[in-house]
């Protein structure tokens, strides 16, 4: 393994043994509840939108390392940011996962999960956070 793999792998699992953002709002908020059949994920995404930006995004669900360190490291990524900013993470995400070079300069750690892209079963386990931000969005929108 070499060092940038064993260094993916430590970024992973710190997202899924400390997740950033696990939680639901008291508040009404945009949630979206979606499960990879396949495997089992699930995760039930809360956005927090105001005046076209994501204020706050939390998560939860349960799946494997892959499937919650990519919605911990989503979370975390969005946070802050304008609706068209926040897609276009999940675009160069999808990119990221077809096997392209995507750079996350904003948010390094997304590019651990770079390696799934050589799996294709596991590309739907990092993805569901993303597909669940994208239908968060459309349905504030």
């Amino acid at each position: 393994m070499s060092q940038l793999d064993d260094l993916y792998r430590r970024v992973i699992m710190d997202h899924y043994k400390t997740p950033r953002n696990h939680g639901k709002f008291d508040e009404d908020v945009v949630t979206v509840d979606l499960n990879n059949p396949t495997c089992g994920d699930r995760i039930s995404l809360q956005l927090k939108v105001e005046d076209g930006i994501v204020q706050d995004a939390r998560y939860t669900g349960e799946g494997c390392s892959i499937s919650m360190s990519s919605a911990s490291m989503m979370t975390e990524a969005v946070k802050g940011k304008g609706i068209q900013e926040a897609l276009d993470f999940a675009d160069r995400f999808s990119l990221m996962m077809k096997g392209e070079t995507v750079d996350f300069d904003d948010y390094e750690d997304i590019e651990a999960l770079s390696g799934v892209s050589k799996f294709p079963a596991r590309i739907k386990c990092a993805s569901l956070a993303w597909n669940a931000l994208r239908k968060g969005i459309d349905a504030e929108a």
